[in-house]
């Protein structure tokens, strides 16, 4: 079977887009939560960018999901 990479910028940031809008954060409100732009959010979740490493465990405790589905992009191998 096709191995998918880990860390897919367009999946992750799918992921977490979707699991700020469940939170009913909007980007500015997670911004602050984690103490950077809002713009940086938008990178993210448009898959231009990634969250910076210090940010991954903040992040995920923000949207409520694991370190592992954060990465993945909540995709399992099932």
């Amino acid at each position: 079977p096709e191995r998918r990479s880990l860390m897919d910028a367009k999946i992750s940031g799918g992921y977490i887009a979707q699991k700020r809008k469940e939170a009913n954060l909007s980007q500015k409100d997670m911004s602050e939560l984690l103490h950077i732009t809002d713009k940086a959010i938008s990178k993210w979740e448009r898959g231009l960018s990634f969250p910076d490493i210090s940010l991954l465990i903040p992040l995920a405790d923000v949207l409520k999901v694991s370190l592992y589905d954060l990465l993945t992009g909540g995709i399992t191998d099932e």
